[in-house]
């Protein structure tokens, strides 16, 4: 059950601010400690933004990663950043996104660095909101690897990474982090054509050393790269398969697309608590608290509150900053709005 019934949290991502944008493009004007400076300011940015929007659940808004995932990339051995990119030119879609070619065994002496952003947030957070970590898994890391003869297939590259995601996970953990979404959007993109069975062992092989000794969740979307989903958009061919990750909570899409298939979140809640993706972070719509409100009280038709959060569907990277903010500030105000109604 939620700590707080009809809580609301956020994925990860928050939109750079847009000097950090500049810092990074000019990387070689800036001393270690300058850019070590501009990261703290970046994400105390991060943290006043979702403090002032009334969240009860923030990020450090991975301020230091580019994009959710591509910046763990860093971290392993063993592979050539960006030897392949497959389309350079036309519209903005996920094959524009570079590959990486294996060039030796897989590892990451030094961790995936998610650890290091976590407590920095534990530094610069003030005591109250529940502070979150939001790693990628290994099946969705696995994607921008490409196979070669010792790593036969993307299964195969995928089972490299999971100790290295799951030694990432403990050390979150150890450093005193409770609540820790591991994001597996490619799982939920593939699901409708590869084994959701052989998805199930992935996942929970990856968490289970961390079972029990924190709030786990897992987010389930449908891609957003300059706006743009990948794959079939659909949660049904995921479903009952899914429920069988052992996670307490599962986070779903379902803003953007007109909350279709809303009518799941009553299995799912059966079994697990469901974080409704009430606002989109494709559109520059700024859907009113009058707006959030009247989608809050359609999930409790499925759900009760105790099983229920609320959150933007993806991650806010993608989002300019100001619209970040209205669209988080009235999220939380709309959700207010009913647990005033319910007297929570």
């Amino acid at each position: 059950m939620q700590p707080n019934p009809l809580r609301t949290t956020v994925i990860g991502s928050y939109p750079f601010p847009g000097w950090l944008e500049f810092t990074a493009a000019n990387l070689g004007q800036f001393g270690p400690d300058d850019i070590l400076e501009a990261q703290d300011d970046a994400v105390t940015c991060a943290i006043h933004d979702q403090i002032n929007a009334g969240l009860d659940v923030i990020t450090d808004g991975e301020q230091t990663r580019l994009d959710f995932n591509l910046s763990f990339y860093g971290f392993l051995t063993g592979i050539e950043l960006e030897s392949h990119t497959p389309r350079r030119f036309g519209p903005p879609a996920h094959d524009q996104r570079g590959k990486h070619r294996i060039v030796d065994e897989i590892t990451a002496p030094n961790g995936l660095g998610a650890v290091d952003e976590f407590q920095r947030l534990q530094r610069l957070a003030p005591v109250g909101p529940t502070l979150k970590a939001s790693v990628p898994g290994p099946y969705t890391m696995s994607g921008r690897l490409l196979p070669n003869a010792d790593y036969s297939d993307r299964y195969a590259i995928t089972e490299a990474l999971l100790p290295i995601v799951r030694k990432e996970l403990e050390g979150l953990v150890a450093a005193g982090c409770q609540d820790i979404t591991v994001d597996e959007p490619s799982m939920s993109c593939y699901a409708y054509k590869e084994d959701r069975r052989r998805f199930v062992d992935i996942f929970n092989r990856t968490v289970e050393s961390i079972q029990g000794k924190c709030r786990l969740s897992t987010h389930l979307c449908f891609g957003n790269y300059k706006g743009h989903a990948v794959g079939l958009r659909q949660y049904a061919p995921m479903f009952p398969d899914f429920l069988d990750f052992d996670v307490d909570e599962v986070h779903l899409e379902m803003a953007s697309r007109e909350f279709s298939e809303i009518e799941l979140i009553k299995e799912i809640a059966q079994r697990r608590d469901v974080a409704i993706g009430i606002v989109d972070v494709k559109s520059y719509y700024i859907e009113t608290p009058e707006f959030v409100a009247a989608r809050v009280r359609q999930c409790l038709e499925y759900a009760p509150p105790e099983r229920l959060a609320f959150a933007p569907d993806c991650g806010l990277s993608q989002t300019a900053r100001w619209a970040a903010k209205r669209k988080l500030h009235n999220m939380v105000a709309g959700v207010q709005q009913v647990r005033e109604e319910l007297n929570l």
